[in-house]
């Protein structure tokens, strides 16, 4: 695919505002929104920072056109997508009767990290035939 490492990372670059801004659940027993850096009120602790983290290393991954960094960005996809699903089930799951409303946020968390792996299955990188 032509534009595969541009579009992973733009959806590592969402993915980290989406972390900052977006909230991921609503909690109406406590009047609390809960967002991947900040889950004040809660136990979650901050339940973004390691997407974050991962992203970032995707990001400077897609970027370098090199056969070792490519390999490697399918592993720490893995890893965030697997992060991603992991912080779904833990912001959303009902707690003593007590069940959040799931916002925006937490979707698109599983599928910006869905879409960076998928990205980074296609690298784009010139092969050299040898003599």
């Amino acid at each position: 695919m032509k534009y595969s490492q541009v579009t992973g990372i733009i959806a590592a670059l969402l993915l980290i505002v989406v972390c900052y801004y977006v909230p991921l659940s609503y909690i109406a027993s406590k009047q609390l929104t809960v967002f991947g850096m900040n889950a004040r009120g809660t136990t979650f602790g901050k339940p973004g920072i390691m997407n974050i983290v991962f992203s970032t290393v995707c990001l400077l991954f897609f970027a370098i056109p090199r056969i070792w960094a490519k390999r490697t960005n399918i592993f720490i996809c893995v890893l965030n997508l697997a992060w991603s699903i992991r912080n779904y089930i833990l912001v959303t799951s009902c707690f003593m009767g007590d069940c959040p409303e799931k916002k925006a946020g937490i979707f698109l968390l599983v599928l910006l990290a869905f879409i960076m792996l998928l990205m980074s299955f296609f690298p784009k990188l010139e092969i050299k035939h040898g003599k």
